[in-house]
């Protein structure tokens, strides 16, 4: 059955359905000053992020909008610049010592939390012994060879490592290994500490207030290490669920800057034309981000690999990157991105857009028509952070019709989302943005993994994949110190994944900041809306 593009953009109500109401009324109080200079000099940068986050620290939650906050206030023991090479922050210099089983850093002496305690070795221990390698949804995959961290002076800390890991330096920034205060955290249930809504770090800007389904403040933190940093006064993070709402926001210049595709991305190339505003899709390199389609696979219906097959020709991703994303993202071919150039494999078993053989695999597998021409019937929970992805969850409904099977959207906030696809394990079918990040190890891993089978953490193997072969493949990989040998396991595992398809890779995604041209300093470094801020200024 070949469908033209026309008729399946019908399938989504014609673009400009997806476009958003814009205009009187949409644009909610801020309740703030929306001078983003005061009379007084003070400047105030004006965010938006989406949705409205669940948790303030990247530690044990590491969604879109978790990593744009968690990096103001709390740091990590680097930076990358942008060949990614790690950089001075809280780790002044580091060493690995030749046979790999050992990484010293030495710490930045000086350097006050938030609430004036002095920053020290023992920080660094408690975060990655207790924080880390138990709570964060990839630190069970990036920190397994971790034994210990050895603290022989107040600013030294030494990882001591089972097997050599020299992949941990590509994931030791705020955004994903944020050191946090042991003087806070300890003798507490860290996931349920007040400290993750509320966080005292040690970066350039300290929190404020968080008023639930309105604003986050945070304010400058005058003790900063770094002299003259930052540059701002205060930085208010707005949540604002309509797509239509943002675009007025930034035209009337109460907002200076979202990231993430902040608005709809049909709205993009209207605002970019506009002289206050610009758009980038820098500050993303670090994140390989793609948008993926999973299974629940302790699902009777989809135990049929079969069934997952038909499921993947039906979807055409060309027409999702172009219609529904505007052209801002590619096809997948994979589970990892081809903007992860070392370790992407182009050949595995594909799933090319076909109707026809879709609707055989599915007849092959006993799931005949039935009265009305009805398969069999599914959920489908979509994340539903940006526009696109909601998008997404209606183009699968209809195009799910086509070979009979029968969708329920389970549209939800970010909280519920999170709690039915991690937590509970009740949904059948999910969709959902992730990041490869620089390497698999860190990001890829965890959801293939059945060792990170793990209850309450996001972003982890919440399909309940397993494979004995898929582990071993993903645990030598870890180990192997030869780059050559190490790309040949992550081009098998790449073939087994979409083999056994526990997960549909649908698009690359190439995310898009809209800014307000006066705000300078954005993409300075290499992670854009999800690094510290220190360095951007109003001008």
């Amino acid at each position: 059955m070949k469908i033209s593009y026309r008729e399946r953009l019908k399938l989504l109500g014609g673009a400009a359905a997806f476009a958003g109401a814009r205009g009187a009324g949409l644009l909610p109080a801020l309740g703030l000053s929306s001078i983003a200079v005061a009379a007084d000099g003070t400047k105030t940068l004006r965010c938006v992020v989406i949705p409205e986050p669940t948790t303030l620290v990247t530690a044990f939650n590491t969604a879109i909008m978790v990593q744009q906050v968690s990096p103001k206030m709390l740091e990590g023991l680097v930076v990358y610049d942008k060949k990614f090479q790690p950089q001075p922050s809280l780790a002044t210099e580091w060493s690995i010592a030749a046979d790999g089983l050992s990484i010293t850093f030495k710490l930045r002496p000086n350097v006050q939390w938030h609430d004036g305690k002095p920053f020290t070795s023992a920080d660094v221990k408690y975060t990655f012994e207790q924080i880390l390698k138990q709570h964060h949804p990839r630190g069970r995959a990036t920190f397994a060879n971790l034994e210990s961290v050895e603290t022989p002076d107040a600013l030294t800390a030494v990882m001591k490592l089972s097997k050599p890991s020299a992949y941990i330096m590509a994931a030791l920034s705020a955004s994903e290994s944020p050191i946090l205060p042991k003087h806070l955290y300890e003798g507490t249930e860290p996931p349920k500490n007040p400290q993750v809504n509320a966080p005292i770090g040690t970066g350039p800007f300290k929190f404020v207030e968080w008023q639930r389904g309105n604003y986050i403040r945070l304010d400058k933190n005058p003790n900063y290490w770094m002299p003259g940093k930052p540059e701002l006064d205060s930085i208010i993070i707005r949540f604002m669920p309509d797509a239509g709402a943002r675009a007025a926001a930034f035209e009337a210049k109460e907002l200076h800057v979202g990231g993430t595709d902040p608005v709809s991305l049909s709205d993009i190339s209207r605002l970019k034309a506009l002289p206050e505003l610009d758009v980038t899709t820098e500050g993303y390199a670090m994140c390989g981000a793609m948008y993926y389609f999973e299974f629940n696979m302790r699902d009777p219906q989809f135990q049929d690999v079969r069934v997952r097959q038909a499921i993947a020709h039906a979807i055409d991703r060309n027409f999702v990157a172009k219609n529904v994303w505007f052209g801002y993202a590619s096809p997948a071919t994979g589970p990892i991105s081809q903007k992860l150039e070392r370790f992407y494999n182009p050949k595995v078993p594909s799933y090319p857009f076909d109707i026809a053989k879709a609707q055989k695999l599915l007849d092959e597998a006993g799931f005949p028509r039935k009265a009305g021409g009805v398969r069999f019937k599914i959920t489908h929970d979509p994340s539903t952070y940006t526009e696109q992805y909601r998008r997404f969850a209606e183009y699968f409904r209809q195009a799910m019709r086509m070979i009979g099977i029968e969708v329920e959207l389970q549209t939800s906030d970010a909280a519920t989302f999170s709690r039915r696809i991690w937590t509970d394990n009740v949904y059948q079918t999910a969709s959902y943005g992730i990041f490869n990040l620089p390497d698999p190890t860190i990001g890829v891993q965890r959801l293939w993994w059945s060792k990170n089978i793990r209850k309450g953490v996001p972003y982890s193997n919440g399909s309940g994949y397993s494979n004995p072969e898929m582990d071993r493949l993903l645990e030598a990989a870890q180990v192997e110190p030869d780059a050559a040998k190490r790309k040949a396991l992550f081009d098998q595992m790449q073939v087994l994944a979409m083999t056994d398809l526990s997960i549909i890779p649908i698009l690359n995604i190439d995310y898009t900041t809209v800014y307000n041209t006066r705000v300078k300093g954005l993409t300075d470094d290499l992670e854009g809306v999800f690094g510290s801020f220190a360095n951007v200024k109003i001008v």
